[in-house]
């Protein structure tokens, strides 16, 4: 069974090598709370914007994710506080 992906930035992304891939059911929970928050760039999971999510990016949206739909700034603002190097 194939697994669908979306690119990911990865290190190696900003030096011209390919980005990483991650599964569909990962980047589209994330995409949700991205959308909710920015509104809908499908580019952005598609690749064509930027190479897509970044690994803290990831981190922040499926960590709201897990919380109420009200809460999904709170929790993405909490969740990027202090990040640093990802």
């Amino acid at each position: 069974m194939e697994i669908k992906t979306h690119p990911v930035q990865t290190a190696g992304h900003y030096y011209g090598k390919q980005p990483g891939q991650i599964s569909q059911a990962v980047t589209m929970k994330a995409y949700e709370v991205y959308c909710e928050l920015y509104g809908p760039q499908t580019a952005l999971v598609e690749g064509s914007c930027r190479g897509g999510f970044s690994t803290g990016e990831l981190i922040g949206f499926l960590y709201a994710h897990s919380f109420p739909r009200s809460e999904w700034r709170q929790r993405v603002d909490e969740a990027f506080k202090g990040m640093k190097n990802l």
